[in-house]
């Protein structure tokens, strides 16, 4: 990580700064995340990436990503997290987080899922 959140700019700079073992599942995660929302806006927040699901949204209206050592950080928002926690049995999760190891691959169409499940609760 670097030694200031104020040099984070970008994805780009934070995946710079990021634990050389996170970069790729990062990097899916984005890819997903762009995939199911093109329109997203992307910043940082917190020092870490963040996604806009609906234009100028603020954090309630973000997702949010983050690598770590063993895992990356899935942030989409503790509402989605309790709708989806038979799904989620066997991933360690926070009120409003998600931990998905590294050395497992990133399970796609259940990340789709909460994605849009979160898109319609903010645009109903």
């Amino acid at each position: 990580m670097p030694k200031s959140n104020s040099q984070i700019k970008d994805f780009d700079s934070y995946l710079a700064s990021a634990l050389a073992e996170s970069i790729e599942k990062l990097k899916e995660l984005r890819q997903i995340i762009l995939e199911t929302v093109p329109d997203c806006g992307e910043l940082i927040n917190y020092g870490i990436p963040a996604f806009s699901l609906v234009k100028g949204g603020k954090r309630e209206e973000q997702i949010m990503i983050a690598g770590y050592k063993k895992h990356v950080g899935f942030y989409p928002h503790s509402t989605t997290i309790e709708h989806f926690d038979d799904e989620l049995k066997g991933f360690e999760k926070g009120k409003g987080s998600i931990q998905f190891k590294l050395e497992v691959d990133l399970p796609k169409e259940l990340i789709i899922k909460m994605i849009a499940y979160r898109m319609k609760l903010l645009t109903t």
